[in-house]
C-alpha cells in the first residue's frame, strides 16, 4: 500500500496559508508533503510564488512530516548553496527531508539573464551540481571547473542522516538518466503505460531506492466546480516537449493557455467530484509500483479538499499508523 502525501503548491497559494494547509493536512492524516520551488507561478490567476525553502524551515518545525520539494541546482541556485540549504535542514530535522534536483525551466531561471542551456547542456550542468553537491555533503572542500564553477566550498554543519537526493523525470530517457546518482525517482502523472516505461528505465538503469508519484488532481462538491477548477487553474500546465522548461514568462503561459481545450485539460488533471472515483484512481497509479503518491488538487482553497480525502479516500490507503480526523 503506497504512502499518501500532500502536494503544496507554492504558485498558487500564499505561504502562510500554505503553512496552514500543510499543517492541517497533517492533523488530517496525510503520511508526507512535497513542495514545489518557483520564482515565478505558471500564470498570473494562479499568482503567488512564496520562497521555499523559508518556508520549509517553517513547515518542518511545525510538523513531523517528512517533507521535499523539487528544486534546480545549476544557474539561480549555486549548487554549494543547494548543499548549505539541504544540509541544513537535515541538521535540524534528522530524516525528515529530501529534494528532488532537477535541470530548471526558463520561467524560474531568466531572471540571471544567463543564456538558458539546450537540454542536453542543462542535463550536464544538472550532473555536474549532484557531483558537487554529495561531494560537498561528504564533508570534502570542493573546486570545480565545468558547466559551474566553484572555488574551495565547504559545508560545516553537515546531518549525520543524509536527506536523500531525488532524480525528478517525465520521460523514460530522463528515468533512466537520472538513475546514474539518484536515491530515488519522482515523476507526475501521466498515461499508465507510460508511467510503467518511466518505471522500467530507472530500474533497468539500475535505478535505487523508492518511486514517487505527483498526481494533479481537481475535486469539488459537483462535477461543474471540479472542472472551473482545473480550467482555471492548470490549463497553462499541459503544455508536452519543451514547452514547460523554455516558456520564460506567466504572460507568455497565459497567452498559449488561451488555446488549450477542456479535453486538454482532462489529459493532465485527474477530475471528478466522486471521491470514489479519485481511489479507483489513486489504486490504479498504486498498482503500477508507486511507494509514494503525492495528491495535488490544483484549485487554491484547500481546506474542502483535505477534509474531504480525510474522510472518503485517505482511510482506503491507511497506513500501519492510525489516521487522525482533522
Amino acid at each position: 500500500m503506497p504512502r499518501i502525501g500532500f502536494h503544496a503548491s507554492h504558485e498558487q497559494i500564499a505561504p502562510d496559508q500554505l503553512l496552514g494547509h500543510v499543517q492541517h493536512a497533517e492533523r488530517a492524516g496525510f503520511d508526507m508533503a512535497m513542495c514545489s520551488d518557483h520564482l515565478s507561478p505558471w500564470s498570473s490567476r494562479q499568482g503567488h510564488s512564496g520562497y521555499t525553502w523559508a518556508w520549509l524551515g517553517a513547515a518542518l518545525a511545525t510538523t513531523s512530516l517528512e517533507i521535499g520539494c523539487v528544486s534546480a541546482p545549476g544557474q539561480r541556485y549555486h549548487p554549494a548553496v543547494v548543499a548549505q540549504k539541504i544540509a541544513t535542514l537535515g541538521v535540524m530535522f534528522p530524516g525528515r527531508f529530501w529534494t528532488a534536483l532537477g535541470s530548471g525551466e526558463a520561467s524560474n531561471e531568466h531572471v540571471t539573464m544567463d543564456r538558458w542551456p539546450a537540454k542536453e547542456e542543462r542535463t550536464r550542468r544538472l550532473e555536474e551540481c549532484v557531483q558537487v553537491i554529495r561531494r560537498l555533503l561528504a564533508g570534502e572542500e570542493v573546486t570545480h571547473d565545468g558547466l559551474v564553477r566553484v572555488d574551495r566550498a565547504r559545508v560545516w554543519d553537515r546531518p549525520e542522516v543524509m536527506p536523500a537526493l531525488m532524480g525528478p523525470a517525465v520521460s523514460v530517457e530522463s528515468a533512466g538518466r537520472v538513475a546514474a546518482w539518484a536515491d530515488g525517482l519522482v515523476t507526475v502523472n501521466q498515461p499508465a503505460d507510460t508511467l510503467r516505461e518511466v518505471i522500467s528505465a530507472y530500474r533497468a538503469a539500475g535505478g535505487q531506492g523508492p518511486v514517487a508519484l505527483q498526481l494533479h488532481l481537481s475535486w469539488a462538491p459537483t462535477s461543474a466546480e471540479a472542472d472551473e477548477i482545473a480550467f482555471d487553474q492548470w490549463r497553462t500546465n499541459v503544455f508536452t516537449g519543451g514547452v514547460p522548461w523554455d516558456v520564460e514568462t506567466p504572460a507568455a503561459f497565459d497567452a498559449m493557455g488561451e488555446h488549450v481545450t477542456m479535453d486538454s485539460v482532462r489529459g493532465s488533471v485527474r477530475i471528478s467530484h466522486e471521491p470514489a472515483q479519485h481511489v479507483e484512481w489513486i489504486s490504479e497509479y498504486a498498482e503500477l509500483g508507486f511507494d509514494d503518491i503525492y495528491l495535488h488538487h490544483v484549485g487554491q482553497e484547500q481546506t474542502g479538499f483535505i477534509d474531504t480525502f480525510a474522510e472518503h479516500v485517505l482511510p482506503t490507503f491507511a497506513s500501519s499508523s492510525e489516521r487522525v480526523q482533522a
